[in-house]
C-alpha cells in the first residue's frame, strides 16, 4: 500500500472501535463473534445440504413464505418475550416487568459476550433472523416436519391476535373485569 493510502483500511480494530463509539461505550467484539457464529451456521447448513444432496428450492412458494413468516414471528416472540421461556434467558437478562399478554420485558445484563447474547435473547427483531434461518433450513432437511411445526406456530400467532382482538372488543362493549390476556 502506498504511503498516505486509504486510512480506513489501515486502522486497527481498536482504532475502529474508538472511532465508532465516540463517547458512548458500544463494544463490537461480541457482535463480531455472534455474526461469525451466524455466518458459520448458515454456511454450514448450506454445505451440509449440498453434501447430503438436499436441493435448495428454485423459488419459495407464497404459502410457504407466509407460513415461515408467521412461524418466525411467533417463535421469535416466544423465545424473547414469553414468560415461560424466561429461564432460558435468565443467565443473560434481567427481569424488568410484565408486558401484558403473558410477555415480559427484560434487559441484557453483564458485559462482553454475555451482554451481547442478552441483547439477542431479549429482542424479537434480532432473534428473528436466526429463527428464520433455522426454519428455512428445516424446509430443506425436514420439509414435512418443518411445515407442521410452522403451521402450529402460525396457528398460535393467529390465536394470539384473535385473543387480543377479543379483549379489545370486550373493552369496547364496556365489559368490566380482568382481561383474559392478563393471565399468565
Amino acid at each position: 500500500m502506498a504511503k498516505g493510502g486509504n486510512k480506513a483500511l489501515s486502522e486497527t480494530g481498536a482504532d475502529v472501535q474508538q472511532a465508532y463509539e465516540g463517547d458512548q461505550r458500544q463494544p463490537l467484539r461480541g457482535y463480531l463473534l455472534l455474526l461469525g457464529v451466524y455466518a458459520a451456521t448458515a454456511g454450514g447448513l448450506a454445505g451440509a445440504a449440498r453434501l447430503l444432496g438436499r436441493p435448495l428450492p428454485d423459488r419459495v412458494r407464497f404459502d410457504d413464505f407466509a407460513l415461515l413468516s408467521l412461524a418466525t414471528h411467533k417463535l421469535s416472540r416466544l423465545l424473547t418475550k414469553d414468560s415461560v421461556t424466561s429461564p432460558l434467558r435468565a443467565p443473560f437478562t434481567r427481569f424488568e416487568g410484565r408486558a401484558g399478554a403473558s410477555e415480559v420485558n427484560e434487559s441484557p445484563r453483564g458485559d462482553g459476550l454475555r451482554r451481547r447474547v442478552g441483547e439477542l435473547l431479549s429482542c424479537p427483531f434480532c432473534t428473528a433472523i436466526w429463527v428464520s434461518t433455522a426454519l428455512s433450513a428445516g424446509t430443506v432437511f425436514a420439509p414435512r416436519l418443518t411445515r407442521l411445526v410452522c403451521a402450529g406456530l402460525g396457528a398460535v400467532a393467529v390465536s394470539d391476535a384473535l385473543q387480543l382482538a377479543y379483549d379489545v372488543g370486550k373493552k369496547a362493549a364496556g365489559a368490566t373485569g380482568p382481561s383474559d390476556s392478563d393471565e399468565g
